[in-house]
């Protein structure tokens, strides 16, 4: 067995992205967290509050010779609106903005490719303003919100935004997804 790497991508809400990703072949586990602020050790409502600079992100440990990290991308991006400064869906606000945190030069240099690609193809009418930066420190969120939407399904707020982004998984990456084939 291969070595993991991680990625770190923010895409609006934590639990929006934290939910999908757990479904990929090849993704040992994905931890909900805070990174690209200015305050140590945030807690959820110092970022909800939009005052630390963090985003709200997801950690993604996977094993690249089952996905790679462009796969990776591809589904982040397509999760969420990468058009759509500090916002997605009802999220607003600097804490829900799309972004990249690489962690090393390979990384930047594939999510840098991958959106000019998708810039000259015209997948997105508006431009793209995915934040891409080095990760710097990435904070773990509380533990209540870990696995936040299988441990709370009905919850009002998971049960509209969230089996939308499950479906578009399993529909369009569905030779990616575990138990879809």
């Amino acid at each position: 067995m291969s070595d993991t790497e991680l990625a770190t991508l923010g895409g609006g809400c934590f639990w929006c992205i934290e939910a999908p990703m757990k479904e990929l072949v090849g993704v040992e586990s994905v931890t909900s967290g805070y990174a690209g602020g200015h305050v140590k050790d945030p807690t959820y409502e110092e970022v909800c509050r939009g005052s630390t600079g963090h985003a709200e992100v997801v950690q993604v440990e996977f094993d690249p010779d089952d996905i790679s990290y462009r796969d990776l991308l591809e589904v982040f991006f397509a999760l969420h609106d990468p058009t759509t400064e500090d916002r997605q869906g009802p999220d607003v606000g600097s804490q829900y903005r799309s972004a990249v945190f690489y962690h090393d030069e390979e990384q930047r240099q594939t999510v840098e490719a991958l959106v000019v690609e998708m810039t000259e193809s015209g997948v997105y009418d508006d431009d793209i303003v995915t934040e891409i930066a080095p990760l710097d420190t990435f904070y773990e969120a509380e533990e209540h919100h870990q696995d936040y939407y299988e441990k709370n399904p009905d919850q009002p707020y998971c049960a509209v935004q969230i089996p939308p982004k499950l479906e578009k998984v399993r529909e369009k990456f569905a030779g990616q997804v575990r138990g879809v084939n």
